[in-house]
This record gives structure tokens, sequence and C-alpha cells, in this order.
């Protein structure tokens, strides 16, 4: 985090924290809206309605030039075998892929300068890390032709639903817009530029909900982004205070980067009055599936290749985990990266009438809440980890409001300073009231499923969030 983002924004009024916001959108927006993001987007509309075979067919010719250019060019992947030359499409993939090894997120971290491709001038790449839902964010290059082109994927889902570039929106993720300390409203600020209203995450206590409510009935917007259990408290909200959205107001509401839980989607198409659409994507850039009308996730062929190591299987489906390949990743090749999820394939058609490969849910990131002492429910907080490169891993626990204890597993480089920053980043957001106690260990236990619960609350589980008053 900068200095002007720790210490200036909060200092400036409402009006400047709005100026400001307006001129990041800006920024935001010429890096993403490319020309190439405006070609890619008109090339994908059309090969969506397209025939299989030309996605396939697609998916082996950019399958192809990425094995090459990572045999020539990044020095991890010298050793790759060339692509295969079968005449079949799908065979072709089938055989490129068999002969290239797993790379698991632990080989990534490794050996993540090896995996840079050489061939890109340092000026086009651009820094990032990876999400940090459990405590490891991986450090991450890209370019603006891989940001571009998973934009186009999700522009095409919005604008399936008929909401345009430039139409007006409501925002619902972990930007930290709002200072933590503020305690009247408008616990939101606006981005002129993109016609957003940004809704902090970190406000939400049942006191605060009706302004968030009477908030979304009087901000202009055509569709709602965000996280579900952020949008879902305020689906809450709308609801009991008799302010629900009527029907066609909204185009659609949607939801990314946690799994979308059933009960929420209900209570979120009730108060907002539009269809929920759901996307699954990761920091990587190497992967994404955008849900249709059919409540179905497609995934976006011309973008990556999607695996199963199939685990269970019926006539009409087959569950297990997900090796992606993403077809966008010029600066660091992603092939056939474990990316730790769980999907269920199906092995039908889509009712949509969309070709391709479609999957009937992903085992993603299930969280619980956090509760502050003064009532405020705080989803995804996964920000807290970006910055933290010395810690390995994290882990959540809350037994009551008044404290959170911290399990985490240190990387060799971790000291005083390392601990500091980490109790920073989550006083910005939790505030000075709770107790928060940090707990040294060697590992963290794996949920029954294999996976890591970043959060585990006994006073913020989304069910109990669903009857939250």
């Amino acid at each position: 985090m900068s200095w002007a983002q720790e210490r200036l924004y909060p200092a400036l009024p409402v009006a400047g924290q709005n100026l400001a916001c307006t001129l990041a959108g800006f920024a935001r927006s010429r890096r993403r809206f490319t020309p190439h993001f405006h070609r890619t987007l008109r090339a994908w509309e059309a090969s969506v309605r397209g025939p299989e075979e030309a996605l396939l067919h697609l998916q082996r010719t950019r399958l192809d030039a990425l094995v090459r250019r990572a045999r020539a060019e990044v020095p991890f992947h010298r050793g790759l075998p060339p692509a295969s030359e079968a005449r079949d499409d799908r065979r072709a993939i089938q055989e490129t892929l068999s002969a290239i090894p797993p790379l698991e997120k632990s080989t990534y971290r490794e050996h993540v300068r090896e995996l840079i491709a050489r061939d890109i001038p340092r000026s086009r790449l651009i820094r990032g890390k990876t999400s940090g839902t459990t405590g490891t964010a991986l450090p991450l290059w890209f370019t603006r032709r891989t940001l571009a082109e998973e934009f186009a994927c999700f522009w095409r889902q919005r604008r399936g639903a008929g909401v345009g570039l430039r139409d007006p929106n409501l925002t619902f993720n972990g930007q930290l817009v709002v200072p933590f300390g503020e305690r009247l409203p408008p616990f939101w600020r606006r981005n002129h530029w993109g016609r957003q209203t940004l809704f902090s995450l970190y406000h939400m206590t049942p006191e605060n909900l009706p302004h968030y409510a009477r908030a979304v009935q009087a901000a202009p917007a055509t569709f709602v982004q965000g996280y579900p259990s952020s949008i879902h408290l305020v689906a809450r909200a709308l609801l009991e205070s008799g302010l629900a959205l009527p029907p066609g107001r909204l185009r659609g509401v949607f939801t990314s980067s946690e799994s979308l839980l059933a009960f929420q989607r209900d209570t979120i198409e009730r108060a907002f009055g539009a269809p929920v659409f759901d996307r699954y994507g990761v920091s990587e850039f190497c992967v994404s599936m955008t849900e249709c009308r059919e409540r179905r996730l497609h995934t976006d062929m011309e973008f990556c290749i999607v695996e199963v190591e199939v685990e269970e299987e019926t006539e009409a489906w087959e569950r297990g985990p997900l090796l992606v390949t993403g077809l966008a990743t010029e600066a660091t090749p992603f092939l056939r990266y474990r990316v730790g999820d769980v999907g269920t394939r199906s092995k039908v058609p889509c009712p949509c009438g969309r070709p391709g490969q479609v999957f009937l849910e992903v085992d993603g990131r299930l969280e619980d809440y956090v509760v502050t002492p003064d009532g405020r429910w705080v989803g995804r907080l996964d920000h807290v980890f970006k910055e933290q490169g010395d810690v390995a891993e994290a882990q959540v626990l809350q037994e009551t409001p008044a404290a959170l204890r911290v399990r985490v597993v240190r990387r060799p480089g971790y000291d005083e300073a390392s601990e500091r920053g980490l109790l920073k980043e989550f006083r910005m957001r939790l505030g000075d009231e709770i107790r928060i106690d940090l707990d040294y260990v060697e590992t963290i236990p794996r949920e029954p499923n294999g996976k890591l619960r970043a959060v585990k609350s006994a006073v913020g589980r989304p069910r109990a969030a669903g009857a939250h008053r």
C-alpha cells in the first residue's frame, strides 16, 4: 500500500476521495479497455455462437503457439516436448497436454523467475499478486494483452445479459474506499469516470446496513458486481427495509471471487429484482468460466483449457480437481496448473445452446465472515495477505466477536516488521477494538476435502448471515 493510499487518501474530504476514485478509475479504464480488448470482445462474441469444432481448432492453435514460445523463451519449460501433430484438434490437444507434467503452486513459487518469458520486454510486464485467500499470495507477471482478454471474457457475459460498457453500476469488492474509522454515511464513494458507486465492505453493521439499502435504491445503476457474501448482506437489508428493487430495474448481478451459495443467490435475486450471473476465475489469468441463464458455468474456451482429474463419475457428470492451461498467459505460461479447486463437468450439452465445455459447479472459495465487536460483518479478507510475502499460509479463527486467532506459517524472512505489517493490514479492515492473537505454527490442518479454509468462524458462518438482523 502506498503512502498516498495509507495517509493522504483518508485525510481527504469525501469530495476529494471521490475525485481520487475517479482518477484511479480512469487509469484502470485506460489499462483495460485497449484496442486489443475491443477486437477480442468482437471476435469472441462471434465465436460463442459457432460450433464446438471451431472452438477446439482455436484452442489447438493457441496451445501450439504457447508451447512453441514456452520451449524457446521460458527457461523452466525448455525441456517441453513439441506440440502434437495429430490432424484431429481434440486428439492433438489431449496429446500435447498429456506430455506436460502438472504445474504445482509450490513449484511455481520456487521457480517463478524461470517461468517468465524472455522475449517480452520488461517495460511490458505488469507485476501483481494472487488474492492470498489462504495467506499464500504468489507473485505474478502479466501483460495488458492478457488483462484485456480476461476482461473480454466477462464483458461477453455482461453484454449477453444486456449490459453495456458505459452503464452505471454498484460495486462491492475489497477496496478500502472508506476509512475504517468513519462512523457516519456515506459508506460508499463514486468513480464518476466509470459511472461506478463503490461500497465499503468494512462498515456493514446492523445499524449501517439500512444506509446501504437506501443508497442502492437511490444510485443510478444498470448492474451490480462484487463478492456474493457482501452483496448478500445488502440484499438482506433491502428486504428487511422494504426497499427491494422492482424486477427489471437492473439487468443483472455479477458475482465472483467466492463460492456463491444457493440461499445467497435466492436472497440477492429477490432483493435486486435481477438474475445473478456467477463467474469463476483466478488471479493467475489462466481460467475463466462464465454462468449462463441456466445457471451453468461455461468454460471460456478461447481463453483457457480445463481438464478434470476424475475422482467421481456418473453417466451425467464427472468430478475432480482441475488442471487449467491459460492460453493468454504470455508472460508466465501456466500449462496444466493445479489451481486447487474441484469442478463437476457435465457430460450433456447445456440447455442454453452454447457450445463447448460446461460445468455444473466449481467448489472454490467458501469462507465464513469475521464479525467485529461493533457488529460489522466482513467477508473476503484476502487483501490482508497480498503484501505479506513472508507469510507462507494463514488461517483466521474466531470464537467470539471480541477476538481473532490467526494461525501463521512463517517463511524464513519473517521478522518483527513482517508481524507489524500483518497486524496493520488487519487493523485497517477490522479496527482496534478486536483482539488479534498471532499463533505461529508449522502447518495448518486441511479440511476433509483437502482444502485450507481461510476463515473459520463460530459467529460468522454464511448461514448465520442469512438470518442476520
